[in-house]
């Protein structure tokens, strides 16, 4: 029999009692003072061990499953007190004050979770502890992601939403409610930052169009928007503009898969647009009629967009999907930009369907420039409805080094599909959409990036609740990281929504690609 007392002499005990939490210092020695050893790890949900921990991150709050009629957990590190609860539930919540100091003085240390269990007889049983790292880097405090049900034909209710990372705090950033259950789609921040956003809306009720937040130097916000359905977009880092995809994707159901849906990109372009301006301009190797242009990303430096390219087997179209739509594989190519001039060069391939036999889609480059971060699937240009679907990453400074693209799977991709991946704006952190716990829906997951591009074990964005994920019927995509909250209300932007258009956009090209009009 061993005494537990040497660890929880002193500290903080929260007790739990009709879902009621009081903290209260102690001094006097708890309950526990005597238990037996357990020889493996507690069951817990999440799986928050054997990870890495952003040192900002809320509570990593977790239910034990293992019957017991009372539970105590001991949180520590190798400063600071630990922070002792004893509960009479299994469902375990942290107080977030004394989380938040233990982790902050403890960077880069080991955080230890030991679980004991009291049984029927009265006694005392420790489990196996979990061993946790704490990061010395902090994530991004906000997370803007889109959540919505994952029906393709019954879902109503939608919206763009930002979580306080440092807490559970979730509020709507854009709500479809507030413009008869439109559709808000893909958003892209500029930096990291939210003075300069885009957000695709789709709306039957006040037509399609780009929703921009542009704050201009030495001026507030503006908020207006662009009369035109874009795909995808992506700030340049100047914030002068943005590269934008006009895509013609309809969706498509199969009759003999698990997942029956699917899309194909019937016919796309990329082009860019000019803040200020109602132009969208071309950039003709971007806009060929027999290629198939998607995903735009740019390096941090803004002198090359990434993006993903195929071959377009298909004339005119007519019937969807088109003959050979599932031999759709796409490459990785960059194209370089001179923003003074204004100048494209060549096309450049970096990782080629023809080596890969997959499509690569969703290409994101590391805030530092070091990596490209993406996804490749058996086919299509949409991974999250592809079970099959991982995600990679690609060194570009050994790829540039020696000539040959030096790429593999991240350790976080599972059986089920990973898709939709960001960066932290310090390069040590990648958020990314996940069905590895349920093949319905996509939840957000966190991972940690060491210097040598490996990936730690991913943790699931932590909820107040941890039987969160049991019960919700959202599916969560598109996360994107932010250094600070989105400054406008929702209502603002959806007035801008609803508002009249008072200048019509200037489009080179009226169809998806030159001359491929349908």
């Amino acid at each position: 029999m061993k005494r537990l007392y040497k660890y929880l002499s002193a500290g903080t005990l929260v007790l739990v009692a009709a879902g009621i939490f009081l903290s209260i210092s102690i001094n006097q020695k708890p309950e526990i003072n005597e238990y037996t050893s357990v020889d493996h790890l507690p069951r817990i949900s999440p799986d928050y061990c054997k990870t890495v921990i952003p040192p900002n991150i809320a509570p990593l709050n977790f239910m034990i499953h293992e019957k017991g009629v009372q539970y105590g957990v001991m949180i520590s590190s190798k400063q600071g007190e630990p922070i002792a609860i004893l509960s009479h539930s299994p469902k375990i919540s942290i107080p977030e004050k004394p989380w938040h100091k233990l982790l902050d003085s403890n960077r880069g240390q080991p955080l230890f979770i030991d679980v004991y269990l009291k049984g029927i007889n009265d006694n005392w049983e420790r489990f196996q502890t979990i061993a946790n790292q704490i990061a010395k880097d902090d994530i991004d405090a906000y997370l803007v992601y889109r959540k919505i049900h994952p029906s393709h034909n019954t879902w109503r209710k939608m919206g763009i939403y930002q979580r306080n990372m440092t807490n559970f705090k979730e509020i709507p950033v854009l709500k479809n409610d507030n413009y008869k259950e439109g559709c808000a789609h893909c958003h892209d921040f500029n930096n990291h930052r939210t003075d300069k956003i885009a957000i695709g809306v789709r709306s039957g009720d006040y037509k399609s169009c780009v929703l921009i937040v542009d704050n201009e130097e030495g001026k507030q916000h503006q908020v207006y928007k662009l009369p035109q359905k874009f795909g995808f977009t992506s700030w340049h880092p100047s914030g002068k503009l943005f590269a934008c995809t006009i895509n013609d994707p309809p969706l498509v159901l199969h009759t003999c898969k698990n997942e029956m849906r699917d899309i194909v990109d019937v016919d796309s372009w990329i082009g860019y647009y000019v803040t200020g301006s109602n132009i969208v301009k071309t950039i003709p190797q971007l806009s060929q009629k027999d290629w198939l242009e998607n995903y735009p990303t740019w390096s941090p430096d803004g002198k090359y967009l990434y993006f993903s390219n195929t071959i377009k087997r298909w004339g005119k179209v007519e019937t969807v999907p088109p003959e050979h739509f599932d031999e759709s594989k796409y490459s990785l190519y960059r194209i370089s930009y001179d923003i003074k001039t204004d100048q494209w060069g060549e096309v450049e391939p970096i990782l080629l369907a023809e080596e890969t036999d997959l499509s690569l889609n969703q290409p994101r480059v590391s805030p530092d420039g070091r990596w490209v971060t993406f996804s490749l699937c058996e086919y299509s240009c949409w991974p999250s409805y592809h079970p099959d679907s991982d995600l990679y990453i690609l060194d570009l400074k050994k790829t540039e080094a020696t000539g040959k693209a030096q790429y593999r799977k991240m350790e976080v991709s599972s059986n089920e599909c990973e898709s939709w991946h960001s960066w932290s704006s310090n390069s040590k952190w990648i958020v990314f959409s996940s069905k590895m716990n349920n093949p319905l829906f996509n939840r957000t997951y966190i991972t940690y990036v060491y210097k040598d591009g490996s990936l730690s074990k991913s943790l699931v964005l932590p909820q107040k609740d941890p039987t969160f994920y049991d019960s919700d019927l959202n599916t969560y995509t598109i996360p994107e990281l932010v250094s600070e909250p989105v400054k406008h209300k929702g209502e603002i932007l959806a007035k801008v929504i609803r508002s009249p258009i008072s200048e019509d956009l200037d489009m080179p090209i009226t169809g998806a690609s030159p001359g491929m009009q349908n």
